[in-house]
């Protein structure tokens, strides 16, 4: 493993605060991390709604965080207020989000094996006797709706704690291309599909055609059919976790 990319630039895209992991594995692995977030993580425009929230979270039967940096803010954002209460089951969309919550001291976090999605949260039997019940559900502001429907067609009241936003940053890609010119970038992580959107804005038409040109890699399917729909000609699903990204990337340059 320790030579497995072997000196090859991965460029990382997503937000800093998360990027560390990913890019230690990676120099682990003997290839050379190229952070560039193409997402910014900011408080949320309206904190006064997500406060509310938060104030009445004793009303809650179960709170869903959708991604590790809504495990991040919201905790962050709670523990500022109040403590948690004891009674409010928690869930996570993927294990790297439940791992997020373990490490801040949350037990029995509810969150789905393998291939970690919102349908996959959904499937899980803990969710399915949720009629009457009460579910908090953090996140950024937008997103995904499926699961917020699909539990309220079981019967659960929703609300949602929008604890950060997301945007894209101004960032000069001008160091990104030069290296991509030279030969120095050889695949790409992608962890979002307003992540790829982002990519492709920040880099330009010059930098647009580096890109789809360029192996990329992207933890789902539904990620990947929209790298897919922008012509990224080489596009490779990993599955979730830093480890077996990594290891699919290796995997991918021990065949070319």
């Amino acid at each position: 493993m320790s030579a497995g990319l072997s000196g090859r630039g991965i460029v990382i895209t997503r937000p800093r605060e998360h990027a560390e992991a990913l890019a230690e594995r990676i120099r682990r692995a003997g290839g050379e991390p190229v952070l560039f977030p193409t997402i910014e993580i900011l408080p949320p425009e309206n904190e006064d709604a997500v406060s509310g929230v938060v104030a009445r979270l004793e009303n809650f039967d179960l709170a869903i965080f959708v991604s590790p940096t809504a495990a991040t803010r919201g905790h962050d954002l709670v523990i500022a207020r109040r403590p948690w209460p004891e009674h409010l089951r928690v869930a996570a969309v993927g294990s790297g989000t439940a791992s997020v919550l373990a490490a801040r001291g949350f037990r029995n976090v509810i969150a789905p094996e393998g291939e970690a999605d919102s349908e996959a949260l959904a499937a899980l039997d803990e969710l399915r006797g949720l009629g009457g019940r009460s579910v908090v559900i953090f996140r950024g502001q937008g997103g995904r709706e499926w699961l917020a429907r699909e539990l309220e067609a079981r019967g659960a009241r929703l609300e949602y704690a929008e604890c950060y936003r997301r945007a894209r940053p101004e960032a000069d890609p001008r160091g990104l291309l030069a290296r991509w010119q030279s030969g120095a970038v050889e695949a790409a992580s992608v962890t979002s599909s307003e992540g790829l959107t982002n990519f492709f804005a920040m880099l330009g038409p010059t930098g647009g055609r580096y890109l789809r040109a360029t192996p990329v890699f992207v933890p789902h399917s539904r990620i990947a059919r929209a790298a897919r729909d922008l012509d990224v000609r080489e596009v490779i699903v990993t599955g979730r976790g830093d480890e077996r990204t990594v290891a699919e990337i290796a995997a991918f340059f021990a065949r070319v």
